[in-house]
């Protein structure tokens, strides 16, 4: 015992060095810490949006079907419908939003600096940029993915019937890729007909050099919906890759990241308990739990988001479920309707599913 407490003993001075240097240390990583998350955003999103009176939503412009602008300068679309469904969440006004249309290249950046409050847009969700760009991926409003549209003469139905044909595709590109590569696993024979530009395939499917023309669907569909006869033209229901589109946030406020996020289900759930902006007011009177926690008639699911108990049938009463939204804009309302498919329900054999509201 006597060899081992000498051999543990410090002398004076060096254990006051050593405490004075420990010391420093935590102060300069206490320090380090504290400036790190400081300003800017000291303050909650939430308080932030409620003292400006309107949330600032970040969209692209134009995607015919997820957001445009009119002559009038009136914003219509998927993602705009989400903006302000997050509007009617916190303020009961699906109005109090203010929509600034971004490029690829800074969306991320204006969400970082605090220029906008959320972005609503077709951004692919990738590992990358769930972790790279201090942003935040909350769910999926819309599972898209790289499809074919044809020409409704060509008589096909299905991708795997796609023999012998002339596709328009981006050189140099995934889409290229993935495109050789079905091609190959299907032993189907085919053209490429390559452009470097997207305009420039869209160009060349509408005058018919080529007899399909490969991209994301949400794109074909904008394609679509530009031509004279859109009617004539099918996006194909196969897809060739996953690309998942949600509405993204800053990393650094759980609360808003929350509201957001439950914003989206809401309008989901709604769908599957059938609850629409149209019956609303008859279903205040179910007696399924679950429909009533969603209307705010039983239990109060809002107080720990900061939101009134109302403030999930202020969403629905505002923009309606997710199926209203989507028919709206991708229904045969909108005359060039697109087929749900990965984006039904999944009691329909859909990938669309939100977690129940208690």
């Amino acid at each position: 015992m006597h060899s081992l407490s000498r051999l543990l003993r410090i002398p004076a001075g060096a254990a006051l060095l050593a405490a004075l240097l420990f010391g420093s240390q935590q102060t300069a990583f206490a320090q380090q810490v504290e400036a790190e998350t400081s300003a800017p955003f000291t303050i909650s999103m939430l308080e932030t949006v409620r003292t400006r009176g309107y949330v600032i939503c970040a969209a692209t412009n134009p995607l015919p079907g997820f957001a445009q602008v009119s002559p009038e300068g009136l914003w219509s679309g998927f993602d705009v419908d989400l903006c302000r469904a997050v509007a009617a969440a916190i303020f009961g006004d699906p109005s109090r939003v203010e929509f600034r249309p971004l490029s690829g290249q800074s969306r991320f950046a204006h969400l970082t600096m605090g220029e906008v409050d959320l972005v609503v847009r077709n951004s692919p969700w990738t590992m990358s940029r769930d972790t790279q760009y201090g942003a935040t991926y909350v769910a999926t409003s819309f599972f898209d993915g790289q499809a074919f549209m044809v020409p409704d003469r060509l008589g096909v139905v299905s991708a795997y019937e796609l023999e012998d044909v002339t596709i328009c595709v981006a050189s140099n590109s995934d889409s290229s890729r993935r495109l050789e590569e079905f091609f190959f696993f299907n032993q189907l024979g085919y053209d490429e007909l390559l452009y470097e530009d997207r305009e420039d395939l869209a160009v060349a499917y509408r005058s018919g050099e080529c007899d399909t023309i490969t991209g994301s669907a949400s794109w074909l569909q904008a394609i679509r919906r530009s031509m004279p006869d859109p009617g004539s033209h099918s996006i194909l229901p196969e897809r060739l890759s996953k690309e998942p589109y949600g509405p993204v946030v800053r990393s650094d406020d759980v609360q808003w990241e929350a509201i957001v996020r439950r914003t989206l289900y809401a309008l989901i759930n709604a769908e599957e308990y059938g609850v629409t902006s149209v019956n609303i007011e008859s279903m205040m009177s179910a007696r399924t739990p679950a429909i009533r926690r969603l209307l705010g008639v039983e239990d109060d699911v809002g107080e720990d988001l900061g939101l009134r108990t109302t403030w999930m049938r202020d969403v629905i009463r505002s923009v309606g479920n997710y199926g209203e939204i989507y028919s709206r804009h991708f229904g045969a309302a909108a005359g060039t309707p697109l087929l749900r498919g990965q984006n039904a329900l999944w009691l329909n054999g859909g990938l669309m599913y939100a977690p129940p509201v208690y």
